[in-house]
Parts: C-alpha cells; sequence; structure tokens
C-alpha cells in the first residue's frame, strides 16, 4: 500500500545568513565599486551597519574610503538622526597607528559635525601626523601652519 512511502515535501535549505565579516566585505566592495547609492539603503535599514564605519576607513583600497565619504555627505542630508551611530567606531580609529585611518576618520567626524563629533576632530589638532592636524584645523576652520 501506499501509506507507508515517506512524505515527499522536503523543505528547501533556507540560505545562510551571511556573516557579519562577509556583510563587511560586501559593503567594501559595493563602495568600492562607487555603488555607495546601494549601501546608503543598507545603512538605513540596518543600525548596526553605522558600527563597522570605522572600520571599512581601515580598507587599504583608497576606493573603499573614499566611498565611505560619499556615503556618508548622503546620509547627513538623508538621516542626520541616525549619524551618532557611527561616532564610537570612528572614535575608536582615532588611535589606530597609521596615520590614514586616523584622518579619514577625522574627515568622516568632520561630515557628522554634531558637538561630540567636532569634540574628537579637535582632540587631533595635535596629532603626530601634520596631515591629520591639517584635516582637523580644515574642519575646525582654523589656520593651520604646518
Amino acid at each position: 500500500s501506499m501509506k507507508n512511502l515517506p512524505n515527499e515535501t522536503i523543505a528547501a535549505p533556507t540560505p545562510r545568513e551571511p556573516s557579519d565579516e562577509e556583510m563587511l566585505q560586501v559593503i567594501a566592495d559595493f563602495l568600492a565599486m562607487g555603488y555607495a547609492d546601494n549601501i546608503v539603503a543598507m545603512f538605513r535599514q540596518e543600525p548596526r551597519y553605522w558600527d563597522w564605519t570605522g572600520r571599512l576607513l581601515t580598507d587599504e583600497r583608497y576606493a573603499v574610503r573614499l566611498g565611505v565619504l560619499v556615503l556618508f555627505e548622503q546620509l547627513v542630508v538623508l538621516c542626520p538622526e541616525k549619524l551618532p551611530l557611527a561616532i564610537p567606531s570612528l572614535a575608536a580609529q582615532l588611535d589606530n597607528p597609521v596615520d590614514w585611518v586616523r584622518g579619514e576618520a577625522v574627515s568622516v567626524l568632520g561630515l557628522i559635525a554634531s558637538d561630540s563629533a567636532l569634540d574628537l576632530v579637535r582632540s587631533r589638532l595635535d596629532d603626530r601626523s601634520p596631515q591629520v592636524r591639517e584635516i582637523a584645523h580644515d574642519i575646525l576652520g582654523l589656520p593651520f601652519h604646518g
């Protein structure tokens, strides 16, 4: 008889959620390709991505770091109320031993431009790197003398 046959409906495997590391790589790759618009939508939907801002600025690829600045130029306009979510991750990079990482973090903090962000920019006026000092002076509208 038929009643002993196993049930033929086999559930399709549910796709595995990508890990944070994989998502971070996807975001970095999209930024590298110039797809900042796609990332704007993702940041607006998923608050935890804001925590990754600082790490994105450690990417060796200049196009990724430039993409973060383009991204934040848009986020400043579209969802200013969410900008504080990025500040802790940017603050963490102000102690990065790599000069350009600190400089990029200061630049993004300058775009955010809240009181707390600008306090962090001010903390880099005496950075050991002249480039970082210059970025901080420019953001704060202060004359820079090398």
